[in-house]
């Protein structure tokens, strides 16, 4: 018995791709051997009645035997459905019945046929959706779970799972990068595609951050580990998505509760042909052929398979919003900084107030600069070369403001000039420029200003272009920059219209007013937009691989940061939504036509199993 398991097992995980979990396998490995225990039942009754045909009892004996063996799961299954607060379990309540009234008309073959043919298409309707599963089975087989280590005894294969926080290891071409990591030795080109849907490769050289589940192709690296291996971003993407898989759609809300009123329609009708015609085993097939045996796959299939499909690009999507809101938006937002712009910025100019010279205004603010990751701060570092700066200051962040450093007595101040006037400070008359402009003060003096230039992305255009086309009214940029520098942007990429310099609560508080009258899409980056991206409609997080904020904080979380890929979203939800309502219809239409047919006598109960099932597969 337990050869004949095992050998179960592997066929079926050999038939669906290896994508069932052991449990799913075990599950439809054990319906199939109760279908095969009852297919033999049923040809050795028949072979009985044919052969001692004054025996009969003894054939009723043997079909039993195989009718409790199929039929034993199915019934609790049914009672379970029908004691809970909600009726659940349908199809196996209809073929319990079935079943029962088949036994009583002496039916004893078709008692046995029914939940066979049913458990046959259970094994196809899983298959049907395996498609969209082997994607995201493949992501998760991505991750390599072997690293090299450096010891001192050289390089050592280990299980990645026990490499720690500072341990250095060696990546090799051709090799998949284990864990979340810093680049300290060597160049080469890394293949992100399977997590950001890039399809060119990017250059790396040490200090560049690399992630786990993204190949090295071409040059040997030594990398510090940052994160173990179950905390990588690629770790608690596939946990999403393992999540995400589960989501249940509003549409599925509709099905189930007409599902409370079919039931018991289908009974009566089945209860009424039989009185009338006096023939069970029209009733019999009514109830078959009413079994909505696809509702499984009315939305299980077309949303796994938006999600396989969104993967490949870059696009994970974490909520029902997707379907629920998603095909409704009607408003976009964007960010400016790191959104519509690349965010790479540079130093374009400066302005001296109370500073010497320019290596003492860069070397103040780079104090501070030195601990954060925000654009600015980036293009900062990148300027300072000498290492002049004090970089044992204690720094924060100061929401939407600036960047705030303290040692001992001295303070250095580093944001914009907003934050500066609130502050107190007497600031000169800021230049002009067309991006962000941030004043540094050092223990009470100020120093002076930095500009800093951006551009738009190159998609930017095409995007927002394609937004309108596909119907959205409103496209707008929430920002913290000054509104000059904004409107040029504006301008460039063709957004309707632009909020500048805004705290993050001021954008939480206008995306709240927006979604009185829209429904209502957040684009950020996840970090300075959390409050506005949980709170809109749909929050959309770019550029989120390696943040953690971006993806808690937002619907849907853009692995890279192509713009297009925010109409590519919205299309694919309503294609998807569009598919959904077209399942439900050809579903429940076809059960329809199906009763009709039964109730007539032109569909007898195990024909009507076939042929009603025959589109799941």
């Amino acid at each position: 018995m337990e050869d004949l398991e095992n050998t179960l097992q592997n066929k079926v995980k050999e038939s669906l791709d290896e994508t069932l979990t052991t449990g799913e396998m075990k599950k439809i490995a054990s319906e199939i051997r109760s279908a095969l225990f009852a297919l033999i039942c049923l040809v050795v009754g028949m072979l009985h009645k044919s052969w001692y045909p004054d025996q009969q009892v003894v054939s009723v004996m043997i079909y039993l035997v195989g009718i409790v063996i199929e039929m034993a799961p199915v019934v609790v299954k049914a009672f379970k459905g029908f004691i809970g607060p909600k009726i659940t379990n349908t199809i196996d309540i209809l073929v319990t019945v079935a079943i029962a009234a088949s036994i009583v008309d002496g039916k004893y073959e078709v008692a046995i046929l029914i939940p066979v043919i049913l458990t046959v298409v259970h094994f196809f309707e899983e298959r049907s959706i395996m498609g969209g599963k082997d994607a995201i089975e493949g992501l998760k087989r991505i991750q390599s779970d072997t690293a090299l280590i450096m010891t001192e005894d050289g390089e050592k294969e280990v299980n990645a799972r026990e490499l720690k926080i500072g341990d250095r290891i060696i990546v090799k071409p051709g090799m998949a990068f284990p864990i979340d990591g810093t680049v300290v030795n060597g160049f080469s080109s890394v293949d992100q595609k399977s997590l950001t849907g890039e399809p060119l490769p990017m250059q790396v050289t040490p200090g560049d951050t690399v992630y786990a589940g993204t190949v090295n192709i071409n040059g040997v690296l030594t990398v510090k580990v940052e994160k173990e291996f179950e905390d990588t971003s690629f770790s608690k993407i596939v946990e999403l998505l393992q999540e995400a898989q589960g989501i249940t759609v509003p549409e599925m809300r509709i099905v189930d509760k007409f599902i409370t009123y079919y039931l018991p329609v289908v009974i009566v009708i089945a209860v009424v042909v039989a009185f009338i015609t006096m023939d069970m085993s029209k009733a019999v097939a009514i109830l078959i052929v009413s079994c909505p045996c696809a509702q499984m796959l009315i939305s299980s299939a077309p949303m796994i398979a938006a999600l396989a499909v969104a993967t490949r690009r870059g696009v994970l999507i974490k909520s029902s919003k997707f379907i629920e809101n998603l095909a409704d938006i009607d408003m976009v937002i964007f960010d400016k900084t790191g959104t519509i712009t690349k965010g790479c910025l540079t130093i374009n100019g400066y302005k001296l107030q109370d500073a010497s010279s320019y290596e003492e205004l860069i070397d103040a603010a780079a104090c501070v600069a030195q601990g954060s990751v925000h654009p600015i701060s980036m293009a900062i570092m990148s300027e300072v070369t000498d290492n002049k700066y004090d970089a044992d200051m204690t720094t924060e962040e100061v929401v939407g403001k600036g960047l705030k450093g303290v040692k001992g007595s001295s303070e250095v101040l580093f944001g914009n000039r907003r934050w500066m006037n609130e502050l107190g400070y007497q600031l000169d008359e800021e230049p002009e420029n067309i991006g962000p402009i941030n004043w540094v003060v050092k223990d009470s003096k100020v120093l002076g200003c930095i500009m800093f230039g951006d551009s738009p992305r190159e998609e930017a255009a095409d995007a927002v272009q394609e937004l309108k086309n596909m119907g959205i009214k409103e496209t707008e940029i929430l920002t913290g920059d000054n509104k000059e520098a904004t409107e040029k942007i504006k301008n460039m990429v063709g957004i309707d219209t632009v909020h500048a310099e805004l705290m993050p609560a001021q954008k939480l508080e206008y995306v709240k007013e927006a979604k009185e009258s829209n429904k209502v899409m957040v684009v950020g980056d996840g970090i300075n937009d959390a409050l506005a991206l949980a709170d809109a409609d749909v929050g959309v997080a770019m550029g989120a691989m390696g943040s953690d904020t971006a993806i808690k904080s937002a619907d849907i979380a853009l692995m890279n940061n192509n713009l297009k890929n925010i109409p590519f979203v919205i299309d694919l939800s309503r294609s998807t939504r569009a598919i959904i309502y077209q399942n439900i219809i050809i579903a429940f239409g076809s059960s329809f036509i199906m009763i009709m047919l039964a109730a007539g006598g032109l569909v007898s109960a195990v024909a009507g199993a076939i042929f009603h099932n025959v589109g799941a597969f």
